[in-house]
């Protein structure tokens, strides 16, 4: 079992707190995994067996639990008096008027809420007003590259990991498939299959999933360029798959709400508000894209860039795409009120290269930290107070 210490401090930090805690994230990402470490974690901490109810949705022993009363009768039955009662509901997303049932728990002193879902809908809405100030999100994603690493057991040949890490998926489960690319290629369709047919299809109730498949894979090979729903609709059209800009944006939103991808929204920095065109658009696992697309796919940059962009998801920042006057900026990174800005490349070798990724860093006129992500295996640097550091020291760094 991959231990997974950020969530899982995340977690302990909130015991007991009379908040509930909603983690969420892609089918197979290690949700389910995480709270039964959690649970180990409260046996050996003195926390009885009667004490901790546990529901997985996904499981056909609970088919009979997906209605909020029989949810609601079948926990409040099994609850404590006088203790603390922990009680774990995964994938509730799967129970019918969900909320319902988990407010009224909450609002028992002794109850310590814990959620998993898989799909971001259940946090908008009625959903997010009924239980508004009442939930902490932990958003979850899978292995970084530094959890990969940890889980080899050893530091060493960091560059050879690295294109593993890319090659065989961050996704914890293909850890037990030994590198054997069949395996890994079935059991990341069969994620693929799970997400699409019930998180997109489904719930979207979408019928032309031929369609659906041409913009996930127009998508896929599109991280990390500026897109609009218009472009889109666009180019695939004139690629002789006709459809509107509304189905697009449809489909999008769904495979955002999966979190099969994640949209990084633009950021004046010059004016300090948020732009409302051309987004850029970044895959949960490359080792997904890879399975979906072929190893044709090998754009050295943009898949560098896909991987900076979720680990700086997972150190809690916001993420956005600058602007500042003509110029762009990779990644504007915003939290607890501080701003860093980050630029990706593969190598900056080249002086013109180097050159091109500096200006858009210096151009900005402020005193905030600017750093210059690259794959080259150089002494770190320093440009007029830009930094220039390895991508493998990045991601292994605390």
């Amino acid at each position: 079992m991959i231990q997974r210490d950020t969530y899982f401090n995340k977690l302990l930090g909130f015991k007991n707190k009379h908040i509930i805690k909603i983690i969420t994230g892609i089918r197979r990402c290690g949700k389910s995994t995480l709270l039964e470490m959690y649970q180990r974690h409260l046996l050996r901490d003195g926390v009885s067996e009667t004490q901790i109810i546990s529901i997985n949705f996904e499981h056909m022993r609970y088919s009979h639990l997906t209605d909020a009363k029989a949810l609601h009768d079948y926990v409040s039955e099994r609850l404590i008096p006088d203790k603390m009662n922990y009680v774990f509901l995964d994938e509730v997303q799967n129970v019918h008027d969900f909320q319902r049932a988990v407010d009224s728990l909450f609002i028992q002193k002794n109850v310590d809420i814990y959620l998993t879902g898989s799909n971001a809908y259940m946090l908008s809405g009625e959903i997010a007003t009924l239980l508004s100030g009442r939930y902490v999100e932990i958003a979850t994603l899978p292995l970084s590259f530094k959890e990969y690493v940890a889980s080899t057991g050893s530091t060493n040949d960091l560059s050879r990991k690295y294109t593993d890490y890319l090659t065989y998926s961050a996704f914890p489960f293909t850890m037990e498939l030994d590198k054997d690319d069949d395996r890994i290629q079935d059991y990341l369709n069969s994620v693929y299959n799970t997400v699409i047919l019930r998180d997109v299809v489904a719930r979207k109730n979408i019928s032309d999933v031929m369609m659906l498949e041409s913009v996930i894979r127009f998508m896929f090979d599109n991280i990390g360029n500026l897109m609009s729903t218009k472009k889109i609709s666009d180019t695939m059209t004139a690629d002789g798959r006709k459809i509107s800009t509304h189905t697009v944006e449809s489909y999008i939103s769904a495979l955002v709400d999966s979190f099969v991808l994640y949209r990084a929204k633009r950021y004046d920095v010059k004016g300090r508000q948020h732009l409302k065109t051309n987004d850029k658009y970044y895959v949960v696992d490359i080792g997904l894209r890879r399975a979906i697309l072929g190893d044709s796919r090998r754009d050295v940059g943009h898949i560098l860039e896909n991987v900076i962009y979720l680990e700086l998801l997972r150190r809690g920042y916001d993420v956005y795409v600058g602007k500042y006057n003509s110029t762009e900026i990779d990644f504007v990174a915003l939290r607890k009120g501080a701003t860093e800005y980050f630029q990706v490349a593969a190598t900056v070798r080249e002086k013109d290269t180097l050159e091109r990724e500096l200006l858009s860093l210096n151009s900005i006129q402020d005193h905030y930290p600017k750093t210059l992500i690259t794959l080259d295996d150089d002494p770190p640097a320093d440009y007029n107070g830009i930094r220039q550091i390895n991508a493998l020291d990045f991601l292994m760094a605390d």
